[in-house]
């Protein structure tokens, strides 16, 4: 989807103080709620850091990341919430051969499950890492936050904005971006004079404050580029690939229709009955 003409400062944003942050993780609760996304098998202190789970995926589309670090000697915590960035030119969007992702005139960048194909172009494209396979399944697409959307058009809050009482603000781009630099301003011994997000990618929907530089909390450089002139390349191969997708899909579909037929006539051997033959 071409964005050119949208007016980014109006639509809506994320901003989320690091310095606010308790580590509740009441946003990955509220997130799986909204969402009916279900519960995953974990451990205990695995992974980097603390957090659990360990990484985003098909069931979990946002959670606070712990960074333990050392200050005045004591040793101390840092939390971010890990999400979706809403690109303003979103890289998934451009590569998207079907036109699966779209950047809204609200904000949230949203996906549509019945024209993804589980190419997986938007995985490559993507420099924050966010869209994940469903690797649990047979026929797999792709999954991610999309902002709560359906929320945010009637005019709601996403649902972990909604839940966090202290870390998240939620609001038009340039007000939360004046929100970010006014406190920058009030407090400069406590803020890191750098907002994240505000350029990254050519801008986000999600701005970040912190007291610590977000290269030690694990914040991936990303160029102020927007990342859809860099997809062009990747456009002109398409076609090719597109088709061998489409082959491998239907191979792995015919594998699976085997595997069923075959355990369908072994049940009906075991129960004395004659398998029918398929046309």
């Amino acid at each position: 989807m071409s964005s050119e003409n949208q007016d980014f400062n109006k639509s809506k944003a994320f901003l989320i103080d690091m310095t606010k942050c308790t580590g509740c993780r009441g946003c990955q609760v509220a997130c799986k709620q909204w969402n009916q996304l279900g519960a995953e098998k974990t451990e205990f202190f695995t992974g980097e850091g603390y957090q659990n789970p360990p990484l985003m995926s098909e069931y979990t589309f946002t959670r606070i990341k712990f960074r333990d670090y050392e200050k005045n000697g004591q040793n101390e915590f840092a939390f971010y919430k890990e999400m979706c960035m809403h690109c303003n030119e979103p890289a998934c969007a451009s590569v998207c051969p079907v036109g699966a992702f779209k950047k809204t005139k609200e904000g949230p960048v949203t996906y549509d499950a019945d024209r993804c194909i589980g190419c997986r172009f938007c995985m490559v494209a993507c420099p924050f890492g966010v869209p994940k396979y469903e690797w649990s399944k047979a026929l797999p697409l792709v999954r991610k936050c999309t902002g709560c959307y359906s929320r945010v058009k009637e005019g709601l809050k996403p649902a972990c904005a909604t839940t966090c009482v202290s870390a998240i603000t939620y609001g038009n781009r340039d007000e939360m971006i004046k929100e970010a630099n006014k406190r920058i301003a009030a407090r400069p011994e406590k803020y890191l004079k750098k907002l994240y997000g505000s350029e990254e990618a050519g801008g986000t929907s999600v701005i970040y404050l912190t007291a610590l530089p977000f290269d030690e909390l694990g914040f991936k450089p990303v160029t102020k580029r927007p990342l859809p002139s860099y997809t062009w390349q990747a456009l002109r191969l398409v076609p090719g690939i597109f088709l061998t997708v489409g082959s491998s899909l239907s191979l792995l579909s015919w594998f699976n229709h085997r595997k069923e037929r075959i355990a369908k006539e072994e049940e009906q051997r075991k129960s004395g009955a004659t398998p029918k033959e398929e046309s």
